[in-house]
């Protein structure tokens, strides 16, 4: 499979674009334990233009963790444009367009999922915005906006029209939002459509390597892309490499070193922000990561660690885990 220039092994398997999650610190473990590819936080088109210090900072990235894409949204083809213009220039792998987010206070200013609901201005955009730059531009979108309008198999087409190098489509519409179970069915017409040539990335409720295996068997995509799953696991991507290679003799990480690499990503968050916020940034993978549920009175440790107001005390308590529990 090939995006543009970038060429991925089989079944090659994306870190999804996430919001106050894919900060550089994760998207280089998650690389580090065998992503395909990753993606930054997306940034609002309006405020890279404006050089929004915070937003600036989201689209930093590092040699280590290519290949990489930088994420845009907004509402109409001038800022998008410029926008377009000015991230290249962090020189991503690929810029890609968030015609997905359906959180209200994105899709209902018409942007993100909300452009779904304005199919001319979305495809006038997408082919704005790849003239405007010379690297690859790929789209994340849904089905439809709601099910009444599951349009994703004309509205592929016409996006490669655009000249995107791939799509990325997750199976729900924007109604659904993050609710029930994500659709496949209209992921694999969208690759079986014979029209279609530029790659098809699934994405949505992916949260396994036995999963990961059969979506690729199932559906024929090109790539898997996986979001939530990875809360506090950046490991997953290991662990669905070596099933879909077959690596059966691979050791399984203990939970001590499980425990090592959120320690890692904490002391990341500290050194790149500080003690206070890289706390804040990394509590929401301790309080994800599957490692500690189902330990018995594990209750109190718990609220110890989404407590702790300092690195060498919330260090201090994942020390103690393995030995406390008998782990």
């Amino acid at each position: 499979m090939n995006i543009g220039n970038i060429n991925f092994e089989p079944h090659p398997v994306f870190l999804a674009p996430m919001e106050d999650v894919t900060d550089i610190g994760f998207r280089m473990l998650c690389k580090r334990f065998g992503a395909s590819m990753v993606y930054t936080e997306f940034v609002n088109a309006d405020a890279v233009i404006r050089s929004v210090r915070s937003t600036i900072n989201k689209f930093q990235i590092n040699e280590s963790e290519r290949p990489v894409g930088i994420q845009i949204y907004g509402k109409s083809v001038d800022s998008m444009v410029e926008a377009a213009k000015v991230v290249e220039e962090a020189k991503p792998d690929v810029i890609d367009i968030n015609f997905g987010c359906p959180v209200k206070k994105v899709a209902s200013k018409g942007a993100g999922a909300g452009m779904l609901q304005n199919i001319p201005l979305m495809l006038e955009i997408t082919r704005e915005v790849v003239k405007a730059v010379n690297i690859p531009v790929t789209v994340k979108t849904r089905l439809g906006w709601d099910n009444d309008h599951k349009i994703i198999v004309d509205l592929a087409e016409q996006l490669q029209d655009c000249g995107i190098k791939a799509l990325t489509i997750h199976g729900r519409t924007r109604s659904d939002m993050y609710t029930g179970s994500a659709d496949w069915t209209l992921i694999g017409e969208v690759k079986k459509n014979p029209r279609m040539k530029i790659p098809i990335i699934g994405n949505g409720d992916v949260t396994t390597p036995e999963q990961t295996k059969e979506r690729f068997s199932q559906y024929g995509v090109d790539a898997v892309m996986i979001g939530r799953a990875t809360f506090g696991q950046p490991w997953l991507f290991r662990e669905i490499r070596n099933y879909l290679d077959g690596n059966t003799e691979e050791h399984a990480l203990s939970i001590t070193d499980k425990i090592g690499i959120l320690k890692e990503l904490l002391r990341i968050n500290v050194e790149r922000i500080d003690e206070y916020r890289g706390i804040l940034h990394t509590r929401r993978h301790l309080a994800s990561t599957p490692i500690f549920k189902g330990i018995p009175n594990f209750r109190e440790t718990r609220i110890r660690m989404l407590r702790a107001e300092t690195c060498d005390e919330l260090t201090a308590i994942l020390d103690e885990i393995p030995e406390k529990f008998g782990l």
